[in-house]
């Protein structure tokens, strides 16, 4: 049987190749084209998930795969592995560097490995169960912030929010110190390393949250829907520093 930390090396590797495949077409006035549920796609996601594709059937045939772009393969593997090719499209074609190649690794039902690299940026987020978290190589560690009120609040789109959960996104507001709308992955990254205390997004699949999971986890905080609940499944994710977790649960989860 293979170790985690085998897994955890081949995520890093083929998530920092696709993310490579993505420079190439980034500022470029790429071509955009929308999917049927109006998110915009080019021909940067499709390669790069190509890639990670290929990566993976090469390397473990029998696993099951679920990409965001090309849907889900396989035959009902114990071992299934997440795509998002690049989380953070909207940011992506407008040549902003705070997307990211997200890959992660489900067993047996539970989230085991996650990576996050971004490419523009020049850096990886890498978590495995029981083998903690790094960013570039470094230990990745939550902030020790314990009171909302001193708190750093991130978020992706506000309109989405107010629609949503408008008393809770009222709340959150008033009651953290500063409010900041690092979007996609990169806020929930931006948590796992202590330089974001929340993260909050009212919209999320389970490729969007799949690598992230681990990653938050390994870091010390916590990932969880809005109800407080650690799925990828929950439709909605909020990333604490876990300190902050409990406090934050009786401002969003719904009665």
């Amino acid at each position: 049987m293979l170790s985690t930390r085998v897994f955890l090396d081949f995520a890093t590797d083929a998530a920092w190749q696709a993310g490579r495949l993505t420079l190439p077409y980034f500022q470029t006035g790429v071509e955009v084209e929308r999917k049927t549920d109006g998110s915009p796609v080019t021909a940067a996601d499709r390669a790069a998930e190509a890639h990670l594709r290929r990566l993976l059937e090469a390397r473990f045939p029998d696993h099951d795969i679920v990409g965001e772009e090309m849907g889900a393969s396989g035959r009902g593997s114990t071992h299934r592995w997440y795509i998002d090719p690049i989380d953070g499209t909207q940011s992506f074609v407008r040549g902003v560097p705070l997307y990211g190649v997200l890959l992660g690794l489900q067993v047996d039902g539970e989230m085991v490995v996650g990576v996050a690299a971004f490419p523009a940026l020049g850096e990886v987020l890498a978590a495995a169960s029981g083998l903690g978290c790094s960013w570039n190589g470094r230990p990745a560690r939550v902030s020790a912030v314990s009171r909302l009120s001193e708190a750093s609040l991130s978020f992706t789109d506000s309109a989405d929010l107010r629609r949503r959960r408008p008393g809770a996104w009222d709340r959150l507001q008033a009651a953290t110190r500063i409010q900041r709308g690092w979007s996609d992955c990169y806020g929930h990254c931006l948590v796992a390393t202590g330089r974001v205390d929340v993260m909050l997004d009212p919209i999320m699949n389970p490729w969007d949250c799949a690598a992230l999971l681990p990653i938050l986890r390994e870091a010390g905080g916590t990932f969880t829907d809005w109800n407080g609940s650690p799925t990828i499944d929950g439709g909605h994710a909020i990333s604490t520093n876990g300190v902050l977790f409990d406090e934050i649960m009786e401002i969003v989860r719904e009665p």
